[in-house]
């Protein structure tokens, strides 16, 4: 067995699926441009997402050719309010993409209704979902296909990455036939990232992370390194050049490594949650609620904040991680939201979630530090 084919079974093995029916990608938004290749979207058709997520999502269907017909979402997990999906679909809708915000699945089996019965393909965002799992059933299984990422802070990383999975057998051929168009990433990209993953397991922690993930990013923009977004992505619709391209065996030998690990870590995922949980209901503040937590990854936990620029500030100087997901509804990208068709007025729940909200860690084995720096700053918190 060849080392792709060993990364597809263990990949397989946690998310209960044929193995053939994994296909790898540099990286997952590559794995989303390929399903929306593969189900026939074109030049005028629309495709349906939550208005708060990142920005590749409706870059990829804007690729395509499609048009990103976005939902506000429901305060209480992040995710689609379903109610309001109906009465944006038309004669042009042709898939509605499920995500799985910060690990959480909610509500497939009411999406899948709606797709049934407008005859609309189903698509999985389990960018922070593998592992996780939505009644009993694992994160990825339920749409015609599902598309994971693996980049830095995803439930495993590979510095950069993906994959899709086809659960409509009848797409299969479709995306064999994609893969010949797939493309080798050059010497001095698989260079770059085995460097920064050699550097991120030697050099960052809690006192280095503030710093270097603002050079990282700083750098990821202006292409000096192989970033998790370039910086084409965030100003521009235009397909990057070279963009469909293929992974590396750097990436899938660390992901075979890092698999080895995930039961543990979603495991302790699970248990910090139960504690934040505990302690913000304690002194009645914003927490995630106990009956979401059988469908909760917790790749991150969310919490709202009244002055989200200041907790940052103090979390710098105390040396304590916390996570910017989301900084816009089209995370990262803050300004210029009309260039991918988004009007922040018709969206005021994820307009206003994404300027109230932070993420604290949960990969973590021990969160006292978190915590304390939580009681200590709790008139900040909502």
């Amino acid at each position: 067995m060849n080392f792709s084919a060993k990364y597809k079974e263990n990949i397989a093995q946690i998310i209960q699926c044929n193995p053939n029916s994994i296909f790898l990608y540099w990286k997952g938004r590559i794995a989303l441009y390929a399903i929306l290749k593969a189900i026939g979207v074109k030049d005028g058709d629309e495709v349906i997402l939550p208005g708060f997520t990142c920005v590749v999502v409706p870059n990829a269907i804007l690729y395509a050719g499609a048009r990103p017909i976005y939902v506000d979402i429901s305060p209480e997990n992040f995710n689609m309010n379903v109610e309001l999906i109906e009465d944006i679909i038309s004669s042009k809708t042709k898939a509605i993409i499920c995500q799985n915000t910060f690990g959480l699945s909610s509500n497939i089996e009411k999406i899948l209704d709606i797709a049934r019965r407008y005859d609309l393909y189903t698509i999985e965002d389990c960018t922070h979902g593998f592992g996780g799992y939505y009644n009993g059933k694992p994160n990825g299984s339920f749409c015609d296909a599902a598309f994971y990422s693996t980049q830095w802070n995803k439930p495993f990383s590979t510095g950069i990455g993906g994959f899709l999975v086809v659960n409509n057998q009848t797409l299969l051929d479709k995306i064999k036939i994609l893969e010949q168009e797939k493309i080798n990433s050059g010497f001095s990209e698989r260079f770059m990232l085995g460097a920064l993953l050699l550097f991120k397991s030697l050099f960052v922690n809690r006192y280095t992370h503030w710093f270097l993930v603002s050079l990282y990013r700083l750098f990821s923009k202006q292409n000096i390194v192989v970033g998790s977004n370039q910086g084409e992505e965030l100003i521009s619709t235009r397909m990057p050049e070279n963009y469909f391209k293929d992974i590396s065996l750097i990436q899938i030998l660390t992901g075979i490594n890092k698999l080895k690990k995930i039961g543990k870590t979603n495991q302790l995922r699970i248990k910090n949650a139960n504690e934040y949980t505990h302690f913000l209901k304690s002194h009645s503040k914003n927490y995630v609620n106990e009956e979401l937590f059988v469908n909760h990854l917790f790749l991150k936990y969310p919490l709202l904040v009244k002055d989200r620029d200041k907790i940052f500030e103090l979390a710098k100087k105390h040396n304590v991680t916390l996570g910017d997901w989301f900084l816009s509804p089209l995370h990262p990208v803050k300004e210029n939201l009309e260039l991918w068709d988004f009007n922040e007025e018709k969206f005021p729940i994820a307009s206003q979630m994404s300027k109230n909200i932070v993420n604290l860690p949960t990969d973590i084995y021990d969160n006292r530090r978190v915590i304390e720096f939580l009681n200590n700053n709790i008139d900040l918190i909502e």
